[in-house]
């Protein structure tokens, strides 16, 4: 059993966006104190919400006890004369009792504890363990994907959709995409719940689909590496219920329209058509093409149009993800 060298130990961080650095940071303090507390210091203004970052703590730690703190409090000493007593009354309101230490991987750890009556113990401030810093990892999270937090990369997973309509090749896409890129990839959840009904399709059956897809985009995405594969999204949900029904539900538009996605790649209908119970429209795939079209581009929504054979659409495919997805994040840095 380790030697606890006090009882009170204290954590103070943005966690903008949360880190191996911050996690072994935090980890290192645990070990060394009967108690450590950990404040995620957060303001409105700031790209990633803080609300969204002290969950991340709390999944991460969730022994430990961890507060939000949301004061408007200035960041840097020279913006405020009264900078440190400004800071302690904010922690104060968290740990009234004695510190005995402050753990901190930044210089300014030996102010902040001297303020607090602590002594500071300084956690790889060169940055050996881990050669990452918050704003690196915030500006190019598919680079330093391997640094971020497991809680926080939900978080900033790129979504690309294989779209368009029926018989096109999106799931063999779909598939073969997330085996290249070792991902998750999600199905069409209207055609499982489909195959499963015993009754024609009918309007009161679009809400629930699109509530299916969502969900199951929304579960895979915890799990996926770097970027999410989908075959299909809540938009197509749109395009159906639209073209059938001449009618959809408000929050679905409302989802369709406002969900975020890097990239939608609409398939053409230059393959041949193959029919299944679940598929018509064989005769009308111009006007189908057209209709997905429209939507993307009512919706603002960034696509590429995939056509050729299936080998062909493929390298498109992976053609386009690589450089303007995954490589736009690597030409941001530099």
């Amino acid at each position: 059993m380790e030697t606890k060298i006090g009882k009170l130990g204290f954590v103070l961080g943005k966690f903008y966006p949360l880190h191996k650095g911050h996690i072994h940071l935090i980890e290192s303090a645990s070990k060394q104190v009967e108690r450590l507390i950990v404040i995620v210091g957060t303001l409105e203004n700031e790209t990633i919400p803080g609300e969204l970052r002290y969950q991340w703590v709390k999944e991460t730690f969730p022994n430990l006890e961890i507060h939000h703190l949301t004061d408007k409090n200035p960041q840097y000493p020279e913006e405020h004369l009264d900078f440190w007593n400004i800071w302690t009354k904010s922690i104060r309101k968290f740990i009234p009792n004695n510190i005995d230490y402050v753990f901190s991987s930044e210089r300014y750890g030996d102010e902040l504890a001297k303020n607090l009556g602590a002594k500071h113990i300084c956690v790889d401030l060169d940055r050996k363990e881990f050669p990452i810093s918050g704003t690196r990892v915030r500006d190019n999270p598919i680079k330093y994907w391997d640094f971020l937090a497991s809680a926080a990369k939900p978080y900033f997973v790129r979504r690309i959709v294989i779209y368009g309509p029926e018989s096109t090749g999106k799931t063999t896409l779909a598939e073969k995409l997330a085996k290249y890129f070792n991902t998750n990839w999600i199905p069409e959840f209207a055609r499982e719940y489909l195959e499963k009904k015993t009754t024609p399709v009918e309007l009161s059956d679009i809400p629930l689909i699109a509530k299916g897809q969502i969900q199951i985009e929304e579960d895979a995405v915890k799990t996926a590496n770097r970027i999410l594969i989908c075959d299909t999204d809540v938009l197509v949900t749109k395009v159906y219920s639209d073209h059938y029904y001449n009618t959809c539900p408000d929050w679905i538009t409302k989802e369709a329209y406002n969900r975020e996605y890097a990239i939608h790649l609409l398939t053409n209908n230059d393959i041949p058509w193959v029919e299944d119970k679940l598929r018509d429209r064989g005769d009308r795939r111009e006007e189908m093409f057209s209709l997905f079209k429209t939507e993307l581009e009512k919706a603002r929504r960034p696509y590429r149009i995939i056509s050729g054979n299936f080998k062909e659409r493929f390298q498109k495919a992976v053609e386009i993800i690589k450089r303007e997805i995954l490589m736009e994040e690597n030409e941001r840095e530099n």
